[in-house]
């Protein structure tokens, strides 16, 4: 299915039917009234009571600005219908306080949410508001559904005396987060496959994250008294130490000091009884803080030296509640104007919903309030290594063959999940719309342990499974991206960062083949089932292939990564690796230093045969060494002999057990 079309869509609708609108008789025919019906984005099923979302003209929206009543606003045709319907507020969806030449470049200042008596019937007032001229389009506030995922708790006096082996990290709990560095331990999960993981350990060897990297979790709100993530959290130096109940910086929001809660329009609320921990979960797996002796460790969690990414918390469900659209549009560019360059978001609407439209008969999603939300993200610069924002969706748990919206979207990355086994998970959707694949976990009736270890509110740390939990492993590999650009002094376009994080991956499709039964918990009957999967369905459906921390950083330096299996007698064709793959250049030799062969345990000598770099690697893990090569002739020219010019090449060798071959380079 078209990306593009889906949006268009589905903008806002988690469930759409055909517009409705004021019927037309003509000869005793009863019509539609298509100039009204073309204004409704949306419709009111599944939405907010009481208000609706207006995009008005830029006169228009002057006005509204002014306006010192809802039916008093200039505009003649809208407070007549204002004073009919009784509309008893209109306010801007976005605040204009920040960054008001892109807002008003993304028209942001044209968008204003009118409220009404909840008893009114939402379609009989968009139809008459639908009426005026000046209104352009008319959004439902569809309201999202909070998270209900459950979260198994984990011991941490189980991991007292376990360490995390080659890692020097020294958090108790690392050993379990398989989806780091995967060693294929039984125990953790029946089927476990060493290498089915995100080759997070060598990628620590070169950065563990940047505080000026933010990451904004849109999300449930983050418990930042939490043991193992507080220091690891933004901060809004603003508001930071100043008056309760002030909006010390002038931003349009009270006390947000390390977030804001867009549900109760407050401060961030973490541990009410409606709240999962689905959103504690994603921000540990993201930036957990490292060795510092407690608990888990995230992704780019810092290296213990208060060096770790910054975690936002963008709330925009709290006790069992969440926003409708002109709230989750108003998270996406608070992120924006405070300082994100990611925007991590494990929500969407379900596949395929019963009276789902594919059609694009709808008004163009240009003009729907989140998606302006999210290109404005896309288009803000926060951070001096990135030259826009990245945005980064779960694909979704209905294990449909698309993913749901709006991670279908293809300016957005949308993340597909394997469990322990490096297979996809039961839950994942897959297909169309589908980037990349990530840990997502899977529990299984005699362990939690397959699935994705993180914190979990009050200091507790617990287990949980789905794309929700794989997104964030690529949400914590793009701010490990950034962290090592920032250290390169490099910038990277907003496609160039998404080149990196899609092509930096190691092949998945070999082992789809064949069918495998599966145990699942089913939710409507309480009890564990089973389910056989044909993996042959899922052959080139789950994105580019496993995304590799080492490889995107080796993306972000430029460097050519080589695959080596561990223990073998390789026979490496080092031209198949450059250029187009069919180069023509003459292999001299390779300088390997002594810390290298230490390292990858190289034994003998590194021989040239038939243009091939024959090597023996007996440790697993990462490391770069250089290839001198001629290009055109069989030997380097110089003086009165005439010969080829010599070149020398660095390229990264990942030895390691089960190494999936070239995948996307």
């Amino acid at each position: 299915m078209n990306k593009l079309k889906l949006l268009l869509s589905l903008m806002v609708a988690a469930v759409m039917v055909s517009c409705t609108a004021d019927p037309i008789t003509e000869g005793g025919v009863t019509k539609v009234d298509d100039a009204v019906a073309k204004k409704l984005i949306n419709t009111s099923l599944s939405a907010a009571d009481g208000r609706l979302i207006l995009f008005v003209d830029d006169a228009t929206a002057e006005l509204f600005a002014e306006a010192e009543s809802a039916t008093s606003t200039g505009v003649e045709a809208f407070d007549s219908v204002a004073a009919e319907i009784g509309i008893t507020a209109i306010e801007p969806v976005f605040t204009m306080r920040e960054n008001d030449d892109l807002a008003r470049e993304c028209d942001l200042h044209r968008w204003y949410v009118v409220h009404f008596s909840e008893d009114a019937d939402l379609d009989e007032v968009a139809r008459k508001i639908a009426k005026i001229d000046e209104v352009q389009n008319i959004e439902f506030s569809t309201l999202y559904e909070a998270p209900k995922m459950q979260c198994a708790e984990a011991d941490p006096a189980m991991f007292a005396d376990t360490r995390a082996g080659a890692v020097s990290f020294n958090d108790p709990m690392l050993s379990m987060q398989w989806h780091y560095n995967n060693t294929g331990n039984q125990q953790i999960f029946e089927g476990a496959v060493a290498g089915a993981d995100i080759n997070l350990a060598a990628a620590w060897e070169i950065t563990a994250g940047r505080p000026d990297v933010i990451v904004a979790v849109v999300d449930e709100g983050v418990d930042f008294r939490h043991e193992d993530i507080a220091d690891n959290m933004w901060v809004n130096e603003g508001e930071y130490g100043g008056l309760e109940g002030v909006d010390d910086d002038d931003n349009g929001y009270i006390d947000d000091i390390h977030g804001y809660n867009f549900v109760t329009n407050g401060t961030i609320s973490c541990s009410r009884p409606g709240d999962s921990g689905h959103g504690h979960h994603i921000a540990g797996t993201i930036a957990a803080v490292n060795n510092n002796g407690k608990g888990v460790c995230g992704i780019a969690g810092g290296s213990g030296k208060g060096d770790g990414v910054r975690i936002m918390s963008v709330q925009y469900s709290s006790n069992g509640q969440a926003v409708g659209t002109d709230g989750m549009a108003k998270a996406i560019k608070y992120a924006a104007d405070n300082g994100a360059s990611i925007l991590q978001c494990s929500w969407g609407f379900p596949t395929k919903s019963a009276g789902l439209a594919y059609d694009n008969n709808f008004t163009s999603g240009d003009f729907a309030v989140e998606y302006q939300a999210l290109k404005y993200f896309m288009r803000s610069k926060n951070c001096p290594a990135l030259d826009g924002g990245v945005v980064i969706f779960a694909a979704g748990n209905d294990g449909m063959s698309e993913a749901c919206y709006p991670a279908a979207y293809n300016e957005f990355i949308a993340v597909t999940a394997f469990g322990p086994d490096g297979l996809p998970t039961y839950y994942t959707n897959y297909g169309s719309g589908c980037n990349v694949a990530a840990p997502g976990g899977m529990a299984h009736p005699s362990s939690d342990a397959g699935q994705v270890l993180s914190i979990y509110r009050s200091n507790k740390y617990g287990y949980m499974q789905g794309t929700s939990m794989a997104c964030p492993h690529v949400s914590g590999v793009a701010a490990l991206a950034l962290s090592y650009a920032l250290d390169l002094g490099k910038t990277l376009t907003l496609p160039q960062l998404k080149s990196i994080l899609l092509t930096s991956v190691n092949d998945i499709d070999a082992n789809l083949k064949g069918s495998k039964e599966i145990y699942y918990y089913d939710t409507t009957y309480k009890n564990w089932s089973s389910k056989t999967l044909n993996y042959n369905n899922y052959r080139t459906k789950m994105g580019t292939g496993m995304i590799d921390a080492y490889r995107v950083l080796m993306g972000v330096r430029g460097t050519t990564c080589i695959p080596v299996m561990l223990g073998d007698d390789a026979a490496i064709d080092v031209n198949a690796y450059l250029g187009d793959g069919d180069v023509n250049l003459k292999v001299m030799e390779a300088d390997i230093d002594d810390a290298t062969r230490e390292k990858l345990g190289i034994e003998g000598d590194v021989v040239i045969a038939d243009n091939m770099l024959c090597i023996k690697c007996t440790k697993p893990g990462c490391a770069t060494i250089k290839v001198k090569l001629v290009a055109g002739g069989k030997k380097p020219g110089g003086g009165i002999t005439i010969g080829g010019m010599l070149i020398e090449k660095e390229v990264a060798l990942i030895v390691r057990e089960n190494n999936s071959g070239n995948g996307w380079l």
